[in-house]
């Protein structure tokens, strides 16, 4: 039966040659009874270390960790109920498909005739029916890594926890796995927690995410909201491709209205957000995918360097006079060529303003109480 994940002011440090590490900083969240959340965020931040504790392979430093109503905090991993898939694709080479996903249940002492029924549930629900009889080297890496989540499937657990499962996979591969991942979670009653440095696999799959960096929570929302709603620049650099956008610009004052002023723009921004910031440098974010070359409110010019084509949609990567880079994502710039010079428009609604310690201070829904917003 799935439960809900609690942590409560967890740290976990680890001494190296007497001096103490922090992996894990003051990590508080719940995460949602039966959800899907991905833990995503680049090497070293503290992801996997996170899941093992959840696991019981590590035991914090300090705090607490409860699923449900039943701290788990100092419980052996045999009594959480948990499964766990690994990085590494660890199958024992001299059992069978068959025997690999049913090892936990005979451990467990489950009778052989319930064994044999509910490894064949999972090889049907991954789709590895005909390799049940196969040795693991007679697998390909995708087969043998929906092995590994057999034998996870197979144990009904109330926790799920995922490590990387797709990283050694190729880009095909992960593609379908992302979606047997997706229908394995929609036929347990479990609470999925899965870790990735890759922020695509974590917004295609999630309920929700937490992005972790250094250690700390930097945010836990849904994918959308990570988006859309970034709480700092680097949540917004790091989730998206291409990564967003940032321009400098200066906050001003004239004629008594508020504004943005950066190389060749100029914003129109609210006295609550700005009154009190004149003189302030700030950085404008604009997701590539919210830049037009045929609309917008306000402009930029554009240099091109280079242009990609991914599918039906172009990027183009390039410079504005200042040296700021920009990335603009558009099915209609093909035949833009390395030195072209183009204006790129935006609306207001769709930019984010970052103070100078990178935390966000208002949406561009936020800029301003105007309904029309005019370029001077």
């Amino acid at each position: 039966m799935a439960r809900t994940i609690q942590l409560d002011s967890v740290n976990k440090e680890y001494q190296s040659t007497g001096t103490a590490h922090v992996a894990v900083d003051d990590l508080s969240l719940t995460i949602p009874e039966g959800s899907f959340t991905t833990l995503v965020g680049p090497s070293g931040c503290g992801k996997t270390t996170t899941l093992r504790m959840i696991a019981g392979l590590e035991t914090p430093t300090s705090g607490r960790i409860s699923f449900g109503d039943e701290e788990v905090t100092d419980q052996s991993p045999q009594d959480r109920n948990c499964a766990m898939v690994f990085q590494s694709i660890a199958l024992y080479p001299h059992m069978t498909v068959s025997e690999n996903i049913g090892y936990g249940l005979r451990v467990q002492g489950v009778p052989k005739d319930e064994r044999t029924r509910r490894i064949k549930e999972a090889a049907e629900t991954l789709q590895i029916t005909e390799q049940l009889e196969k040795m693991p080297s007679e697998l390909s890496g995708g087969q043998q890594q929906r092995v590994a989540l057999g034998s996870a499937f197979v144990q009904d657990p109330d926790v799920l926890l995922l490590d990387e499962p797709m990283s050694d996979l190729d880009a095909k591969l992960k593609a379908e796995l992302r979606v047997e991942v997706q229908r394995l979670h929609q036929e347990l009653d479990a609470t999925v927690v899965y870790v990735t440095h890759d922020q695509t696999e974590a917004m295609t799959m999630s309920d929700h995410i937490i992005l972790l960096n250094n250690g700390r929570l930097e945010q836990f929302a849904p994918p959308g909201e990570l988006f859309d709603r970034p709480v700092s620049e680097y949540v917004a650099r790091f989730i998206g491709t291409p990564s967003t956008n940032l321009l400098t610009a200066t906050v001003a004052e004239r004629d008594g209205e508020y504004v943005l002023a950066g190389e060749g723009y100029t914003i129109p921004a609210s006295a609550d957000h700005f009154a009190t910031r004149v003189g302030d440098s700030v950085t404008v974010g604009i997701r590539p995918q919210y830049l037009s070359s045929e609309s917008g409110e306000h402009q930029l010019t554009v240099i091109a360097e280079v242009v990609e084509q991914l599918g039906t949609e172009f990027v183009v990567h390039g410079r504005t006079p200042d040296g700021d880079n920009i990335d603009v994502v558009s099915p209609t710039l093909g035949d833009v060529g390395q030195g072209d010079e183009l204006t790129i428009g935006f609306d207001v609604d769709d930019v984010f303003v970052f103070d100078s310690d990178g935390q966000t201070i208002c949406y561009g829904d936020e800029l301003t109480t105007d309904p029309i917003h005019q370029s001077p």
